[in-house]
């Protein structure tokens, strides 16, 4: 048997070599450590001139260095992680866009914005598993936070916790989104329109039931009194769940159907023209949240747009926390509502 000695260079692995440090940055920048800590962390009370800053961040980028958040939070006296529970249900692409701006506002402002999975997680349980990251902020979408989860996030040092919801938690921030304006414009709007036989698509996925049920009560309190009746149909998000419903049209007798948002409206106005049915003239069809496909149809989707609140204004209320925890919990209602009417109703 043949041997073959090969030399292995000596070179060290990369768990072996150095982590690039702020006083690396600093002697190749040809500054001091504490001009490295201005520029890389944004402080605007030192002015520090843009040659010097581009020079800086240059040096990092050529060394591969990263702040260290840990030693930032201890700094700082807190981190600067603002935690956000990503949702466990289908939210829609009006609420995708909304989490994209405020997490470029608040990126802005020096923070660091953290999706959370808590899928199987709920309430109290959620916030001790929210604490253990140790966030300066939470924002809350839903319901599902009580007070003793939110003093499990205070403990841990969450100086803003802000909700955004049907309800306010006592301690807490608060964004009131009133989801029964929504309905309620909706079934104005149809019986305004002459419809008097008014469906209204409650979503069976599980998770909506805080918008889906205010929506429908929105519904029935605009028709309260009038000799309009309200149906209620759950359908979940399929072709086939949409089918079987557009085959039974006929025997519901309804004339017009509020379909929760616009996505429903797209599937169930599909099945129903694919039954027959004729869009207006047999069945005025309404959505809600103005998305551009509804324009893209054929009819064009009536509809309800939602003025959701800017990313900018929610992370100035979460700087504001941060900056002075000790202040009132501010609470805004900031869910706009109004109807678009186009050719479906």
């Amino acid at each position: 048997m043949r041997y073959v000695m090969v030399q292995i260079p000596n070179t060290p692995s990369p768990a072996s070599r150095s982590v690039p440090t702020s006083a690396d940055v600093a002697r190749v920048a040809g500054v001091s450590r504490a001009t490295v800590s201005y520029v890389l962390n944004n402080t605007s009370a030192v002015r520090i001139s843009e040659p010097t800053r581009r020079r800086v961040h240059e040096a990092a980028e050529e060394l591969g260095y990263v702040p260290h958040a840990a030693a930032r939070s201890l700094r700082a006296g807190h981190s600067r992680m603002v935690l956000m529970p990503a949702p466990a249900v289908p939210v829609g692409p009006l609420y995708s866009q909304f989490i994209n701006g405020l997490q470029w506002a608040l990126g802005r402002l020096d923070y660091t914005v953290v999706q959370y999975g808590s899928v199987g997680l709920h309430g109290d349980e959620a916030a001790r598993a929210w604490a253990e990251l140790r966030p300066v902020a939470v924002l809350v979408p839903g319901a599902g936070l009580g007070p003793q989860g939110l003093a499990v996030l205070k403990r841990a040092g969450a100086r803003a916790v802000v909700t955004f919801g049907p309800g306010r938690v006592e301690g807490a921030h608060a964004l009131l989104m009133d989801h029964g304006s929504v309905g309620h414009c909706a079934g104005a709007h149809l019986y305004a329109r002459g419809r008097r036989r008014i469906g209204v698509v409650v979503p069976d996925e599980p998770g909506l039931e805080a918008f889906s049920r205010p929506r429908l009560d929105g519904v029935r309190r605009a028709l309260l009194g009038t000799d309009a009746s309200v149906a209620e149909l759950p359908l979940a998000y399929e072709e086939r769940a949409a089918a079987e419903l557009a085959t039974r049209w006929r025997e519901l007798d309804l004339d017009a159907v509020f379909a929760y948002n616009d996505e429903y409206a797209m599937l169930l106005m599909r099945a129903l023209q694919d039954e027959g049915i004729r869009i207006p003239e047999d069945t005025a069809v309404m959505g809600a949240d103005d998305l551009m496909l509804g324009r893209l149809l054929r009819p064009r989707l009536s509809t309800i747009h939602i003025e959701l609140p800017s990313g900018r204004h929610l992370a100035e209320l979460v700087d504001r926390a941060v900056r002075d925890p000790g202040a009132t919990p501010e609470a805004h209602t900031v869910l706009g509502a109004s109807v678009v009417h186009r050719d479906s109703t």
